[in-house]
């Protein structure tokens, strides 16, 4: 018997536990850095270790935003319509605050804005966890979460409010469309926070992609449970009135004078 066998045996087991925790290593995802304060960035977030889903977000941090100083910095969420679906993360900067952060690093929010993929939807329960993800990694204000979405993004703003008001300190959908009925049948907890959620609504009269009549359904839903809702109708706009809404400071302004 050769009496260097077995050490030789440990030798080449011990090089393939060393070989797979360095394999383990490799593949390990790795912490990414924030942004810069006064800066957007790309960041992909897994939905679920158990599931395949994941969504690729757009975060921008504020000018004075500076991590564990203590201080909580509010947060809007925000949903892009259809045609920002897909793999390009820079697609949903075309409109709403991710846009206008570009030239507004004092813009005074954390702004997240996750790109839904093709083909898709926004899905509430996806959603939730990527906020429970953006409350835990950044330092906001679970107390003053704002959710706005337009098109399809003020749909998913709608579904997402709806299914989940006790999240949000307010929402501002803007040309969607909801389920009215889901406002109608909720009980106990769930309506008491759909009655009391601020919720400012914003749609075009002409518009041809998403008729008015959808807002004002929500809008009349969420009064009939004694929400003191609020609607603006742009009198000549069309599907576009994002720009007019997100332009306007005071829809800002009246984020901040929410909490939840």
């Amino acid at each position: 018997m050769n009496p260097s066998r077995p050490t030789c045996f440990v030798q080449i087991a011990l090089l393939m536990v060393l070989g797979g925790l360095l394999t383990a290593c490799a593949h390990r995802p790795q912490r990414q850095a924030p942004p810069a304060p006064g800066t957007q960035q790309a960041r992909h977030f897994q939905v679920s270790r158990q599931v395949s889903n994941s969504l690729d977000y757009q975060v921008f941090l504020p000018a004075g935003y500076r991590a564990g100083s203590g201080k909580k910095w509010p947060l809007i969420v925000f949903l892009h319509g259809a045609g920002e679906r897909g793999t390009n993360i820079d697609k949903v900067t075309v409109h709403g605050p991710p846009k206008i952060v570009k030239s507004r690093p004092d813009f005074p929010f954390v702004v997240v804005s996750p790109q839904c993929p093709d083909h898709a939807f926004w899905n509430p329960d996806e959603l939730d966890t990527l906020l429970d993800h953006i409350l835990a990694r950044y330092d906001t204000d679970a107390a003053r979460v704002y959710l706005t979405g337009l098109s399809m993004g003020g749909n998913g703003s709608w579904i997402w409010s709806t299914a989940r008001p006790e999240r949000f300190a307010a929402v501002a959908p803007i040309c969607g469309w909801g389920d009215p009925v889901r406002v109608w049948i909720a009980s106990g907890p769930r309506r008491n926070a759909l009655s009391t959620l601020p919720v400012w609504a914003f749609h075009g009269a002409k518009d041809s992609v998403v008729p008015l009549r959808d807002s004002e359904a929500m809008v009349a839903a969420f009064a009939r449970i004694g929400n003191k809702v609020k609607l603006t109708i742009y009198p000549d706009a069309d599907h576009n009135s994002w720009t007019a809404a997100y332009d306007d400071p005071a829809l800002y302004d009246w984020f901040l004078s929410h909490s939840r």
